[in-house]
């Protein structure tokens, strides 16, 4: 499809639930009145066939000129359904519509330091813009920006990061290294209790990093980045880590790492059909974000491709000239993972962090681009039929379509 755990026991209530006498949207967490605007979208391409429902980004700016925070769009892009700033100084991420205790809710992370150390919260609100719910990760973390996804169960799996130290002298590096470790938590959003906690150190190799070891012990070294938690389609999670270029596949009861997908002990040989391509690395994805289970052993990924040095977004270190989208097949019983499909950003540029792909029902593929200023929609057969614009200095961690009210 180219265009050409460990179970944990709460320290504390880590969450709090207001399902009753609902908070007004003007609560502690909006932004002061006369901030300056959320920023504009121009929409460049808008066909027909795309999906029907609402567009939902995050936009934050690196300039004084906008604000950042949270926004529904029409389904062309070209009106504000609604949207809410965050106070200067903080920012928002994976803003979409969720279903909490069988309704349509919003819900979206907002804090400081996306993308390191972050430290924040996830909220959650009704269908008339209060607040109903706040998710805050347990047992000491702080939650982290890139991932709120409300399960069937009424939890939440979230993410967040830690500051530790680690003997990387079997590595070349100190016995002494500060390194960034990645957890990911199911947290019951009524009552904030730790169901669920598994930590990457726990699990991983430090090997396994694609991130060099930084010059000094006392720099953190953000060997994992963990970025997503889903769950598959037989109830156990994916974790996604950008800095191992790996996906982990993890049971939901022991937090044992079932299979691998990419990086340096990937549990499947990797090969593209006709038509399709690897990597300078002889990998399907490298620096990825996001994957997602489609079922009949088909996963997609948003492909960055890139990573700036540190994951700063500067000196970036590239395995292909763009960003894509790519399809996966997973065969178990041959232990092949091939490449089936792939779509590439529509200007050959690359996104050198953030970014996710969302397939829609019909088929087609929602696209926020990351680090990159820009939303497509795709056709399945590639075709774009969507492409929108925020103003340079602002991008959308991701982009989503759906239907709301």
């Amino acid at each position: 499809m180219r265009r050409n755990t460990l179970p944990a026991r709460a320290s504390a209530v880590a969450a709090t639930a207001v399902m009753a006498g609902l908070l007004p949207v003007t609560s502690a967490a909006a932004a002061p009145a006369g901030a300056a605007p959320l920023p504009p979208v121009t929409v460049l391409t808008d066909r027909a066939e795309t999906g029907s429902g609402d567009i939902f980004i995050s936009p934050n700016s690196a300039t004084s000129q906008y604000s950042s925070g949270v926004e529904i769009l029409s389904q062309d892009g070209k009106r504000v359904v609604w949207s809410h700033k965050v106070p200067a100084g903080q920012e928002a991420a994976d803003f979409r519509a969720q279903t909490y205790q069988g309704r349509r809710v919003l819900t979206w992370w907002q804090g400081t330091g996306l993308g390191s150390l972050a430290s924040g919260t996830d909220y959650v609100y009704n269908d008339h813009y209060q607040k109903i719910a706040e998710v805050k990760a347990g047992n000491g973390y702080t939650a982290d920006g890139h991932e709120f996804l409300i399960t069937p169960r009424g939890t939440g799996l979230i993410l967040a990061y830690k500051q530790t130290t680690a003997d990387l002298t079997s590595l070349g590096g100190s016995a002494h290294q500060k390194v960034i470790d990645g957890v990911a938590q199911e947290i019951d959003i009524r009552t904030g209790r730790v169901l669920f906690q598994w930590s990457a150190a726990d699990h991983v190799p430090y090997a396994q990093s694609e991130q060099p070891l930084p010059s000094s012990p006392d720099t953190p070294w953000d060997w994992f980045h963990i970025n997503a938690v889903k769950p598959d389609t037989d109830g156990n999670l994916l974790i996604d880590a950008r800095n191992t270029w790996t996906t982990y596949k993890v049971g939901h009861r022991t937090g044992k790492v079932l299979w691998q997908l990419g990086g340096k002990a990937s549990t499947f040989k990797e090969q593209a059909a006709p038509g399709q391509y690897l990597n300078t690395a002889g990998r399907i994805f490298s620096w990825q974000h996001d994957p997602e289970p489609l079922g009949g052993g088909l996963y997609r990924w948003f492909d960055n491709e890139s990573a700036g040095a540190a994951n700063t977004g500067t000196g970036a270190v590239e395995e292909l000239p763009f960003s894509r989208v790519v399809t996966v097949r997973l065969d178990r019983h041959t232990h092949t993972a091939t490449l089936v499909s792939s779509v590439d950003q529509p200007d050959y540029l690359s996104a050198s962090s953030q970014g996710n792909a969302q397939t829609l029902p019909g088929g087609n593929t929602f696209v926020g681009w990351g680090s990159l200023p820009y939303v497509s929609e795709f056709s399945p057969s590639g075709k774009l039929l969507f492409e929108a614009k925020l103003p340079t200095g602002v991008n959308t961690y991701r982009a989503y379509r759906a239907t709301w009210k």
